[in-house]
């Protein structure tokens, strides 16, 4: 391919992805539906994302910077004067949100958790916001203020409920989950924001206590820091650019988070070639296994082997659990990465005509393994789009052309204090 084709490739996946941010927002709260299922609730992450989206929307000249800032401005002023308590309907408490939320409503749904992480994602969006609208008119400062209080509010030292490690969240009904963001995973971006709190900071040793859980692997005469989906090595590079910065953990080990995602899209890609297993059309061109939509809890024979195929699943490699189901937005969202191994990727699926007639572009996910004789010649084809998807490829599509929201980032006081209390030192941080 071209320059000039991967560009115009690029920019119709952009396009296309921003567009489930138009179109599946409720204007009158800012709430993001998290799948394109009807009566599906808003998740709170992709509330983040899509905050996150409207700069490069408006960098792209996908929406006026007006309208950004009335979306965004609907957004905060929902989360900052939704309640917040003990009750079971409450959008959310101590400063942190529900994961899912109805979307009119925007209370509580399906009596999900208090979730830390989701909260992250979501105040990682709020803060992007904050750096990029940066005028001095009414309603822009009113974002920062907005913004500001927001961040202030949440409790991260709570969350710790007595331990080290930040637990995974909270339900009115039953306390705390007995789980804490243990080994390596899409907390990295937690762990920055609530160190960086000016309110209410966890202790430097609660990161020391995350990164005693990390397992150092070799795979394929690979050596990184493993986790096997591979979301887990691109959620917190959509806000924070790794390159040349180092904590002590990565000192010792001679590399950064940047490389090690690298590292990792490398190991998905020779899975593949290996394919192990004997999936359908895995190989070179098509690798992406994640934390995923799938064809559904279903035994079937195929070609004589009885294979187990999943629902939304953390599927992950080399070790599993792997039925065969490739995500294309993850591929994508490894783009900064290693564009040499995701463009020739992108431009295969392209070729499979998995975007075709979609609004916002690639489906969730695909299996050909699973042939259901019905949607798609590729086998098993998901009938949705995940907003916890579509945001990473509008932003780390950006982050790869010009690195927009990587430097809207770096002006954040709270990124940069998070960072240095986890021990990260050099780079851009030197600066």
């Amino acid at each position: 391919m071209t320059a000039q084709s991967d560009t115009q490739m690029l920019e119709t996946l952009q396009r296309s992805a921003f567009a489930y941010f138009v179109h599946e927002t409720n204007r009158a709260n800012g709430l993001v539906l998290d799948k394109t299922c009807e009566g599906w609730p808003a998740s709170i992450a992709a509330v983040g994302l899509a905050l996150t989206s409207y700069p490069v929307g408006v960098e792209r000249g996908l929406l006026t910077r007006a309208t950004a800032v009335e979306r965004t401005l609907t957004t905060l002023r929902f989360f900052w004067n939704s309640p917040q308590g003990e009750q079971r309907d409450a959008t959310g408490y101590k400063g942190f949100y529900y994961h899912f939320l109805d979307m009119t409503t925007g209370a509580r749904a399906w009596q999900s958790e208090l979730s830390t992480v989701d909260s992250a994602l979501l105040l990682a969006g709020v803060l992007c916001a904050a750096v990029y609208f940066d005028r001095g008119v009414p309603d822009e400062r009113e974002i920062r203020d907005l913004s500001e209080r927001l961040y202030a509010r949440v409790d991260w030292d709570w969350a710790r409920n007595g331990g080290w490690a930040i637990t995974h969240g909270w339900k009115p009904e039953t306390g705390f989950l007995p789980f804490r963001w243990e080994g390596y995973d899409e907390a990295l971006i937690l762990y920055v924001l609530a160190l960086g709190s000016p309110t209410h900071a966890v202790p430097p040793e609660s990161y020391a206590a995350w990164v005693s859980t990390y397992s150092w692997t070799r795979i394929y005469d690979i050596d990184f820091l493993y986790a096997g989906p591979l979301f887990t090595h691109q959620l917190s590079h959509v806000w924070i650019d790794f390159h040349d910065i180092q904590d002590q953990f990565m000192r010792e080990h001679g590399i950064d988070y940047f490389e090690n995602s690298r590292r990792a899209t490398r190991v998905q890609q020779q899975y593949t070639m290996r394919n192990p297993l004997d999936f359908a059309a895995y190989g070179e061109h098509c690798w992406g296994i994640t934390a995923s939509d799938g064809p559904g809890e279903v035994t079937r024979r195929i070609g004589g082997i009885e294979r187990v195929f999943h629902d939304y699943l953390a599927r992950g490699v080399p070790y599993g659990p792997d039925d065969g189901t490739i995500a294309p937005w993850a591929v994508v969202a490894s783009l900064p990465f290693a564009p040499d191994v995701v463009l020739p990727t992108i431009e295969y699926f392209n070729q499979l005509r998995l975007a075709e007639a979609h609004r916002y572009g690639f489906k969730a996910t695909f299996n050909p393994t699973f042939q259901d004789g019905q949607r798609h010649a590729h086998g098993w084809v998901s009938p949705f789009h995940f907003g916890l998807n579509q945001g990473p490829i509008v932003i780390m599509v950006e982050n790869f052309r010009t690195g927009l929201v990587w430097r809207l980032m770096r002006e954040c006081s709270y990124v940069v204090t998070g960072l240095a209390r986890a021990g990260f030192t050099g780079g851009w941080l030197s600066r």
